[in-house]
């Protein structure tokens, strides 16, 4: 059973996050002309039709070519257009990452990457369409900032301050409807993550769509136990909130990070590197996608398999606390 139909009741559902993506860049193009995207055969699976309809002079389609979609955006902002190069994450971040290192990062040109289908979503289809050595492969090139909104809030807001960024960005879209995390919450800022669940006895530190699965983690352990963990959404994997994280690891208690990708040069690998050099000995655990060939199946099915879930991270959690 998905778990979006489990807990409806307790989170107000919205929409994928890549249709919200969409969406907000459609409104911010009826009053800015130079916003422009460039996609590789994406516009249907980026939801951008409605956009190419409305706006055929500010949609450039190159087809499958990720290469040149990135030298194009690139060319494009080079010469003041606020460019969106637009395409699935694992093809974006693979194919084209010699064009993101030097035509982008190197050469400090504006343009929005925005991988979409990521992480998982695109599940039966297989490793060739999984994107989980993005934010590693990412994270080693310089002068380039990595978002992995939770919900439709802050994707509508990352979009909003990606018009305004004025350096290379990665984005990274999913396809599977969001709940609304904490409307209560209304603060999102590139390079800050975001507590959605208040609490002092352990921390979850997700990002992207696996902090639904952390919300729900800790929502169980406090039903069932009355433990109460903090849930954090650290949507910018770089620059990362390094503040935020020693507020998380003072007072000594579990850590326990979450990710839609390898294990391996990830978030998890981020925090713990931090958190090591500064001196701190909390206890620790990664959850992602373990160093293997991955199972097939549906996005939930592999969360499941590997513990990307309610039930997984409820009983991580309990092992930590030893309870």
């Amino acid at each position: 059973m998905q778990l979006d139909k489990i807990e409806e009741k307790d989170l107000k559902m919205g929409k994928a996050n890549q249709e919200v993506f969409s969406e907000t860049l459609q409104e911010l193009a009826e009053t800015d002309s130079s916003i422009i995207v460039v996609t590789s055969d994406s516009r249907g699976s980026g939801k951008l039709v409605p956009f190419g309809q409305k706006f055929p002079s500010q949609i450039v389609e190159v087809g499958i070519a990720e290469q040149n979609l990135v030298g194009v955006a690139a060319g494009l902002a080079s010469a003041g257009k606020k460019t969106f190069a637009v395409s699935p994450a694992c093809f974006l971040s693979a194919r084209a990452l010699e064009q993101i290192k030097n035509d982008v990062c190197y050469s400090d040109n504006p343009v929005v990457l925005v991988g979409i289908s990521s992480g998982v979503s695109y599940g039966a289809l297989g490793t060739t369409h999984h994107s989980l050595h993005d934010f590693a492969a990412l994270r080693s090139i310089n002068n380039i900032t990595i978002v992995a909104p939770a919900d439709n809030f802050e994707t509508e807001q990352a979009v909003r301050l990606a018009v305004k960024h004025d350096k290379p960005l990665y984005m990274r879209f999913g396809k599977k409807a969001m709940p609304f995390l904490d409307e209560e919450n209304k603060s999102f800022e590139f390079g800050k993550g975001r507590l959605v669940r208040k609490g002092n006895d352990l921390t979850i530190i997700a990002t992207g769509e696996t902090v639904y699965p952390a919300w729900l983690a800790a929502k169980k352990l406090e039903d069932k136990h009355g433990v109460k963990a903090a849930v954090v959404s650290m949507h910018t994997i770089k620059p990362l909130d390094v503040k935020l994280l020693e507020d998380l690891a003072e007072n000594g208690k579990p850590i326990v990070t979450v990710e839609e990708h390898m294990v391996n040069g990830g978030l998890g690998e981020a925090c713990a590197s931090y958190l090591f050099q500064k001196g701190y000995s909390n206890p620790f655990k990664i959850v992602g996608i373990p160093d293997e060939y991955t199972v097939t199946g549906s996005q939930v099915e592999i969360f499941n398999h590997y513990g990307i879930s309610r039930e997984g991270l409820y009983e991580t959690c309990k092992g930590l606390l030893d309870i």
